[in-house]
């Protein structure tokens, strides 16, 4: 029996990694104690969801099986802001490794905004190649919204410093791009690469309406994003638009 003091199991046991909860199990399961027999019940559990997780990240690599026997370098991509009244609409296209471990990548709309920020470093730091792009209020109004959308698809493949050699999609085909191209129906939440591409484009332009909310402060950009909200409506209402405002996309609302 472990003489241990329970608190002091409880702590080793919120220190303990994941990857270290079998050898943290196997040392104190037999220990008896009802204390310490629900910590291991707790772990376990972790346990549990640790592999239904990476069962689901595993069904998240069909796409990429497909296409990882010929290709090393499979490109996913996504955009993130094509609805808002304000500010840029930014895509990015991610290649990870075929031996990616990062876990909970999905639908950025599905994940937390701390959630998103935490896999958007992991992302950075075990992608092969990150690619941002992004197309202007001012390009969006010139060229409308798709058309920027498309533009800023193929700046973010040419910000890759490796070229991608298939490109997964969400949902698009890119005009005027010669790497073969899969569009997959909300393909953010089917494919790993495009959802990782989906958190990239979120958090950066997140972070790009947070410094448009310190410039612009009454449209509340840090809240919103952009977005029509009730807020924004009618501060715009109020004050008219600003710069980075999508003069196409506001004729209802001034």
């Amino acid at each position: 029996m472990s003489e241990k003091k329970i608190t002091d199991i409880q702590r080793e046991y919120k220190d303990t990694e994941l990857d270290a909860l079998p050898s943290f199990i196997e040392e104190y399961i037999s220990d008896g104690r009802p204390g310490v027999s629900k910590i291991i019940g707790q772990a376990q559990k972790r346990m549990e969801k640790l592999r239904v997780e990476r069962e689901r990240i595993e069904r998240l690599k069909e796409y990429e099986r497909k296409y990882w026997d010929k290709f090393d370098f499979i490109g996913g991509i996504d955009e993130v802001g094509r609805g808002p009244l304000a500010g840029p609409v930014v895509t990015a296209c991610v290649i990870l490794p075929k031996d990616c471990d990062i876990l909970y990548i999905n639908d950025s709309k599905k994940l937390t905004a701390a959630k998103r920020d935490e896999l958007y470093e992991e992302i950075m730091s075990k992608a092969i190649s990150v690619g941002i792009g992004a197309a202007s209020e001012q390009r969006i109004d010139e060229i409308n919204i798709l058309q920027a959308t498309y533009e800023a698809m193929r700046q973010a493949i040419s910000e890759c410093s490796v070229e991608p050699q298939v490109l997964l999609n969400d949902a698009v085909t890119i005009p005027s791009v010669t790497i073969p191209q899969v569009p997959i129906i909300k393909g953010d939440a089917k494919s790993i690469t495009i959802g990782a591409a989906s958190i990239i484009a979120k958090v950066t332009r997140d972070r790009m309406m947070v410094e448009y909310d310190s410039i612009y402060p009454e449209y509340h950009f840090a809240n919103n994003k952009g977005y029509g909200s009730q807020e924004h409506i009618e501060a715009l209402k109020k004050y008219g638009p600003c710069p980075i405002h999508r003069r196409s996309f506001i004729g209802n609302f001034v």
